[in-house]
């Protein structure tokens, strides 16, 4: 598949930007979501470009983390749900017939808020989707596990204890390892909802640099409040409001010269 490289330009009546099909890994389709009487998202349309860090943005309520949760399908767990519209991933509608949920939360995997290691050793948890998985020998497994721990930052420093339990590690150690353990299974696409919203400045600084490399691997799309987090380490912003898509372009164009005053009052603090 080729990476994406210069979207088309928006057109001059819309405050949004567009990928081609070809540029795309994921593709949203008009899609509107409620939980019972309640509307998170309306009518939502754009591509995510491949290979890229596209980070969602807006006030608390706006409908980010649903949308994120909407990519692979984790909102099939809440019966309350109702949802209209399409989402495709590589030119496959994820909520089609045929569509295996376990196979799709692979392929997009997801990373939340406060790290979430299994009770079981540093190595165990980076090889627990391996063992589901199956058909890999000891020694593919261990080079997987030390690939994945390379890829996430975190080898150097645990290299001399794998088999110590995952709950010894700091809390930024604690999220990057959860990030290798979802790399381990060879994902696409990482979700990453406020991923270092809990964490002290340098382990922020360190999964900051983390998302900046691994776009030469895989997409990722970040959720986030912080604004300066988002300008900083992706590539192109959406800015959601009311369950709506105001404004989505390049990072760079969207905090320094944005389109509409909507997405203006929310970056300047005018708006909450």
């Amino acid at each position: 598949m080729p990476i994406a490289q210069q979207p088309r330009p928006p057109s001059k009546s819309a405050a949004l930007i567009d990928f081609s099909p070809e540029a795309s890994s994921l593709a949203i389709r008009d899609l509107s979501l409620a939980y019972g009487e309640t509307q998170a998202l309306r009518h939502l349309t754009l591509r995510i470009p491949r290979h890229r860090v596209t980070a969602f943005i807006g006030p608390s309520g706006c409908g980010k983390s649903t949308l994120l949760r909407a990519l692979n399908r984790l909102h099939d767990l809440n019966d309350a749900v109702v949802r209209q519209g399409e989402v495709w991933l590589e030119g496959e509608e994820i909520h089609g017939r045929g569509v295996a949920v376990a196979e799709l939360r692979r392929r997009v995997g997801m990373v939340f808020q406060a790290p979430n290691p299994f009770p079981m050793s540093i190595y165990d948890n980076v090889a627990f989707g391996l063992r589901l998985q199956g058909g890999l020998s000891k020694r593919k497994r261990d080079d997987t596990v030390e690939w994945a721990l390379r890829a996430a930052a975190l080898w150097d420093e645990v290299k001399e204890r794998l088999r110590a339990s995952a709950w010894s590690l700091s809390g930024g150690q604690q999220q990057r390892l959860v990030i290798a353990r979802t790399l381990a299974v060879g994902p696409e696409v990482l979700l990453l909802d406020e991923p270092a919203s809990a964490l002290d400045p340098i382990s922020t600084l360190k999964i900051e640099e983390l998302i900046r490399n691994l776009k030469s691997q895989l997409t990722l799309v970040l959720v986030t409040h912080n604004m300066q987090q988002a300008a900083r380490v992706s590539d192109y912003t959406a800015f959601l409001q009311d369950g709506e898509l105001v404004e989505y372009g390049p990072t760079d164009t969207l905090f320094t010269n944005p389109r509409l005053r909507r997405t203006e009052n929310y970056i300047t603090g005018r708006m909450t």
